[in-house]
């Protein structure tokens, strides 16, 4: 009984990252095409607005340390997770309200920024802490990569399932309707996060503890004692700021690309969301289940960052031919090769954690991941309108220098891989000290 209960809390927990994923295809995959194609913002001032959730990500660091040590109601995640889908859905509809009626106004700017500032905070609380919730469920290096691995699949089931529907209610756009859509995927969002979240902690002399250790040692000297010293953390830190930066520089070009250089709908863009995520998917099931047992986390996520190189190159090449429905074949590939390199890093990642720290060291590679993010809309954005410009108003010139840019970010990402030696990590040895008898 006690394990048909736990594997239903199991499963009951993946409802927040379908949550976390449902908010990420209508912010990312249906309200970027729609300020660029429809409102006519400039891309430059759209990757600033999608950049600030991904600026907000050092927080997450200190977010980690608090949820580590100090509870809320007794509860050392849970709130935390609530808290921050709350956060998530009122940025949701502050940010479609303001970009609906400022428009064209100078106040867009500022109120853009703050709406953003709002949902980039309750992302990266919210989702910081169920990272370190699943550290603290799942017991065990290879339990908690594999756990890791499939709840990133459950974001991706959101991101799916919210770009298809999405994909169907915005056929033909109406700003009405954009804003009904808006409270209701606010409202879902916080339902489903209270029902994954409650009665999922761990509890026993060996939390409190835990709890205790990481409330006696202040922030920062956590950050000098902890964090920086350790040169493998810095590489790994390098590395997957640099993947990302070579795997999603173009998250919020690729809808307006398919728009203006490919001719395609507001409804075939949003859906490119979807094909997207299904390679992503793919790609981590079967990475996380045969292919990082068999080969190893390192070789995995070396593939995906090369398949995701080629990838760009092909992008190229097909704007050459104005082909939409290759476009979508190639969307999925990119997929395939992104949920390898995610799948590589997570595995990699997650023995970095320990029992005391887990929230905190999880800060630590969301914030790369998040600055690698957001250093690809801003470079992204920038060199579409340069380039632009710069040749004329050359949509497919814009766009490539972007793919070609993203092929050397990768590059360079799979040297840092080849610097990178785990064992020799003084958190790694941390991990293994502090693990419960």
């Amino acid at each position: 009984m006690k394990k048909v209960a736990r594997i239903l809390n199991n499963i009951r927990l993946g409802f927040f990252p379908i949550a976390y994923g449902l908010s990420g295809a209508l912010i990312g995959g249906t309200l970027n095409r729609v300020m660029i194609a429809e409102m006519e913002m400039p891309a430059s001032l759209v990757g600033l607005f999608f950049a600030v959730p991904l600026l907000v990500s050092p927080a997450r660091i200190w977010f980690g340390y608090r949820s580590d040590g100090f509870k809320i109601f007794g509860k050392r995640r849970e709130p935390y997770i609530v808290l921050g889908a709350l956060l998530i859905g009122l940025g949701i509809i502050s940010i479609v309200t303001l970009s609906i009626n400022l428009a064209g106004t100078g106040m867009l700017i500022a109120g853009g920024l703050v709406a953003f500032l709002l949902y980039g905070v309750g992302r990266n609380l919210g989702h910081n802490t169920f990272q370190a919730l699943i550290a603290d469920r799942y017991k065990g290096e290879s339990n908690r990569g594999r756990a890791v691995t499939m709840y990133e699949v459950a974001t991706l089931i959101g991101l799916i399932m919210g770009a298809g529907g999405l994909g169907a209610v915005f056929e033909d756009f109406d700003p009405a309707r954009l804003t009904q859509v808006a409270i209701g995927v606010a409202v879902v969002i916080l339902v489903l996060a209270i029902f994954a979240a409650i009665a999922q902690e761990p509890r026993g002399e060996d939390v409190d503890e835990a709890v205790e250790k990481a409330k006696k040692m202040p922030f920062q000297q956590v950050l000098r004692e902890v964090v920086l010293p350790d040169r493998q953390i810095r590489t790994f830190f390098i590395l997957v700021l640099f993947t990302f930066l070579g795997t999603l520089a173009q998250d919020v070009l690729l809808e307006p690309y398919g728009a203006l250089v490919l001719d395609m709908s507001v409804g075939d863009t949003t859906r490119l969301t979807m094909f997207w995520g299904i390679g992503v998917m793919i790609a981590m099931i079967l990475s996380g289940q045969v292919l990082i047992p068999k080969l190893g986390y390192m070789k995995v996520m070396r593939t995906g960052m090369i398949s995701s190189a080629l990838v760009f190159v092909a992008l190229i090449v097909l704007g050459l031919g104005d082909s939409a429905s290759a476009f979508k074949g190639i969307v999925f590939v990119m997929g395939l090769g992104t949920g390898m390199a995610g799948a590589g890093m997570l595995t990699g990642l997650i023995s970095f954690t320990t029992p005391i720290r887990a929230g905190m060291l999880m800060g630590v590679w969301g914030m790369a991941n998040m600055i690698g993010h957001a250093l690809g809309s801003l470079i992204g954005g920038a060199m579409v309108d340069i380039v632009r410009n710069l040749l004329g108003g050359s949509a497919y010139a814009a766009y490539s220098s972007v793919f070609g840019m993203e092929v050397i970010m990768l590059g360079i990402a799979l040297w840092l891989s080849t610097k990178l030696d785990v064992s020799a990590s003084k958190a790694k040895l941390e991990a293994e000290e502090n693990l419960p008898a």
